[in-house]
This record gives C-alpha cells, sequence and structure tokens, in this order.
C-alpha cells in the first residue's frame, strides 16, 4: 500500500508509537461516540466548604462539572439531598451532607451529509486518511452543530458510515482541535473501527506532530511527564495537576531553532489527553506560538519574554498568529484489514510555513 511522499519540511518519523493531541486517546478518544448516562456522581460536603453555594460547592467537589453544569443539572431537577430533588443553587451547604448528581446521557443527533471538500491523502473500502485543515471541527457538538468533518463524511462515504462509531461520530475514533491541522484515519466499517480503537488502547498507532513553540526548551530533547486534568484555576483549560488527572508523557525533540526566541519542535505522544501537547509544552515555559488558551504564560502577554527577542514585524507576526502552530505531520498504523504497516505524511501548512520563512530570514 503506497504512502503520500515525506515532505522536506517534516522531519524524519523515527517514533515507535503515539496517540493524540486536541486529540483523545484511548481513553477520552476510541470507543463509542456515545457514552450512556453514568451513575450518579455522589459529594459529601467538608468542613472547608461550609457555608458555601450548592452550585459552588458541587463544582469544586465534583472538578469535571463546571459551576455553570451543576447550575443547569440543578434546575434540571438531577441533584439530590436529604432524600429529596433540590434546585436551589443558592442553597447553603453544611458539613456532613451528602448530595448525588445524575449527569444525563448525552442525546443523539443524527447529523446530515454536508458537500465540504476533503483532502483525501488515501481511501479503500476500509479506512480513510484525510488531511484536516485548520478551521474544520471534526464532529458536530453544542456551537458547531453541522459544517464538521464529521459531515463532510457523511457526504463523502454515504450511508456506509452510518452506526460506525456511534451516532455522533460515525467512523471516527481520534480527533484533532478545530485550530490543529494535520492528519487523521477515519473507520468505514465495524471491523475497521475496532481494529483502529485497538491500536489507540495499545499504544500502536503512531503519529507525529509538528510545534511552532516560543523558546527552545532545554535540553533540546527529552520526555515531558506529568498527570493532565482539569486547571484549578481556569476550567476552560486543561494542565498538570499533582493531584487527579490522567497519567500522560511526550516525547519531543527540537528540529530547528532560531536564536532563542523561537522553536520548530517534533512531540511524539505515549498517551494522547486532551490538549497535552499544548499543556506539556507550556508546562516546561514553551507555549505554541498562536495559542489562544495556553499562549500567553506567566506575563500574561503572547509571547512573554521570548517575543520581546524578535524585531518588528516578525514578533507581530507571531503574536497575531491566529491559530495554535501544531500540525499532525505523520501518522503510522497496522492496517485494521490486511495487516499491512502504512505510513503517511502531511506537508507543514502553508501558514505555519511562513512563519518559519520568516523567523530563517533574521
Amino acid at each position: 500500500m503506497a504512502a503520500n511522499t515525506p515532505d522536506d519540511n517534516t522531519p524524519d518519523d523515527n517514533t515507535p508509537e503515539d496517540l493524540s493531541d486536541d486529540v483523545l486517546d484511548a481513553d477520552d478518544d476510541a470507543g463509542s461516540s456515545l457514552p450512556p448516562a453514568a451513575g450518579p456522581l455522589a459529594y459529601t460536603v467538608p468542613e472547608a466548604a461550609a457555608g458555601q453555594r450548592l452550585d459552588k460547592a458541587l463544582a469544586a467537589g465534583l472538578p469535571d462539572l463546571s459551576r455553570s453544569r451543576v447550575q443547569a443539572l440543578l434546575e434540571q431537577g438531577c441533584v439530590r439531598g436529604d432524600g429529596r430533588t433540590i434546585t436551589d443553587a443558592s442553597l447553603r451547604v453544611k458539613p456532613g451532607q451528602t448530595f448525588e448528581v445524575q449527569v444525563p446521557g448525552a442525546e443523539a443527533a443524527e447529523p446530515v451529509a454536508q458537500d465540504i471538500p476533503l483532502d483525501v491523502v488515501y481511501e479503500d473500502a476500509d479506512v480513510l486518511v484525510i488531511d484536516k485543515p485548520a478551521g474544520l471541527v471534526v464532529h458536530p457538538a453544542a456551537g458547531n452543530p453541522d459544517g464538521t468533518l464529521v459531515n463532510a463524511l457523511l457526504a463523502h462515504c454515504g450511508d456506509s458510515l452510518s452506526g460506525i462509531g456511534g451516532v455522533r461520530r460515525p467512523g471516527i475514533v481520534h480527533r484533532l482541535d478545530k485550530d490543529t491541522s494535520g492528519l487523521m484515519v477515519v473507520a468505514k466499517n465495524d471491523r475497521a473501527h475496532h481494529g483502529l480503537s485497538d491500536q489507540f488502547s495499545d499504544r500502536t498507532l503512531s503519529r507525529t506532530y509538528l510545534a511552532l513553540v516560543w523558546g527552545v526548551p532545554n535540553p533540546t530533547q527529552g520526555r515531558i511527564e506529568g498527570n493532565i486534568g482539569r486547571s484549578s484555576a481556569d476550567r476552560k483549560k486543561m494542565a498538570v495537576v499533582t493531584g487527579g488527572g490522567k497519567p500522560a508523557a511526550t516525547k519531543y525533540r527540537v528540529v530547528k531553532s532560531f536564536g532563542m526566541a523561537a522553536s520548530l519542535v517534533e512531540c511524539v505522544l505515549e498517551t494522547g489527553r486532551t490538549h497535552q501537547i499544548r499543556v506539556h509544552l507550556t508546562h516546561i515555559g514553551h507555549p505554541l506560538v498562536g495559542d489562544p488558551l495556553y499562549g500567553r504564560g506567566r506575563s500574561g502577554r503572547p509571547g512573554g519574554k521570548f517575543a520581546s527577542l524578535l524585531p518588528e514585524p516578525v514578533r507581530g507576526r507571531l503574536v497575531g498568529f491566529p491559530r495554535q502552530a501544531l500540525h499532525a505531520a505523520a501518522l503510522t498504523f497496522r492496517h485494521p484489514i490486511s495487516g499491512e504497516i502504512v505510513a503517511f505524511r502531511s506537508s507543514i501548512p502553508t501558514d505555519i510555513d511562513e512563519l518559519i520563512v520568516t523567523l530563517e530570514s533574521l
């Protein structure tokens, strides 16, 4: 089975395994796209939370739920305490009180087929490899009911995808964030879906990412390890946490540096947690250029001290880059039906490449 031609801008893929960033993994990413309702979540009020509002206490005690989500669940009658249903978010809690929160299962929503162009790298009767552009959401969700990769896949593949991997995410076994570009593999039947999901689970599917980051990591190659969970400071973010979270490890290698201001880094994930590359590189002080969520660093300014090392207008171009400079550049897996090892590469997209050319010209 032929692979696409390697690109001169991407380093050789010498990595044995990977999952994904933005990018969920076997724990987050493969498997059913429509999880059933879980059992009720139990929360007992500690002494430290005495007198707090119920919504605030539950959000703090159940870190997977935001405060607004807790408020919505209260309004829907999904919270019980003292043997009754509680809907008052402002109720003041007492130490030792126990509350149960029933989080409903996701509701199925049938995506519609939409004729959205796809960059198809490879396709056969079982799998489809596409090069996703930045800006394309992978599957429908709140705020993005259509115009997604799933909508495009339904138009491209027809009814053959129906039900493969669940109603909301037919054929999807992993994802990339909206503003991350690069290679994705899609299953076209149940057997292929199960085979690819197994490879995510046992870490035998390999993906390599390229990231343009602020500064130059020291040492220039290594391994970042740290559990990733919801940030206690900002619930929209993930973070390296000292308690809880999921184990995560990222291998990295500096491919090219541009003075001390920025560098092109190759990343391989030993696990694949939500936003893993973005979180781990930020954790060691080198956030991705253009990252709207993690890119401001401790200074609160995009690029921080590293941006100040660049002259204008180069500094402005990097600071104003409209997305995280992250690209899924290489993909290797065992074909789920034939068993053959197949490998694909994707060129660095024009917008990131133009930044690199600008940095090289200094």
